[in-house]
């Protein structure tokens, strides 16, 4: 092979190269903007009523949430991480999809909660109401398990899941 070939043929991949580019960039299509996305990252929301509201896709990590009420709300497909939920309400809240790594729900109240395929984990649920909520699919640590199973009872009234059965108690 000539020092002409070998020029001619990694000039010919570089202009493959070049077009594959442009074709990719030129076919690309813009990601739409989603105008209720909110971001509470690091706030402090304590006290502070959420109740009955669309905040699906939120981003609440490491917010100081204690006594929050997010009764009623849309929670699916938020981050939680890190966040202190002491005494806060969060009956009929659906988290279905949320991942609430290390949060703290000391006291607070999940009444009908819905909690299906929800990431918990290195969380804590001391003291806290869980009747009718539905954990079907979450992941818990063993032992907060175990303790929600010593006072899991109800069936929730959307998924028709008992709360022992989504918890797994024996």
């Amino acid at each position: 092979m000539t020092f002409r070939t070998l020029i001619w043929r990694l000039l010919g991949l570089l202009g493959l190269l070049l077009l594959a580019g442009l074709w990719v960039l030129l076919d690309a299509s813009p990601v739409l903007a989603q105008d209720k996305v909110v971001n509470y990252t690091y706030a402090q929301l304590a006290n502070q009523d959420f109740s009955h509201k669309d905040l699906a896709g939120g981003v609440f990590a490491a917010a100081d949430m204690r006594g929050i009420n997010f009764e009623d709300s849309d929670l699916s497909n938020t981050i939680l991480t890190e966040g202190v939920l002491l005494g806060a309400n969060l009956k009929g809240a659906n988290l279905t999809n949320s991942l609430m790594d290390r949060v703290t729900l000391d006291f607070a109240d999940l009444t009908n909660a819905i909690f299906v395929d929800a990431i918990a984990t290195r969380t804590r649920f001391y003291d806290t109401t869980i009747t009718g909520a539905d954990f079907s699919g979450a992941v818990l640590d063993r032992y907060q398990a175990k303790l929600l199973c010593d006072r899991a009872d109800g069936v929730n009234p959307i998924t028709g899941i008992s709360t022992r059965a989504s918890l797994g108690c024996q």
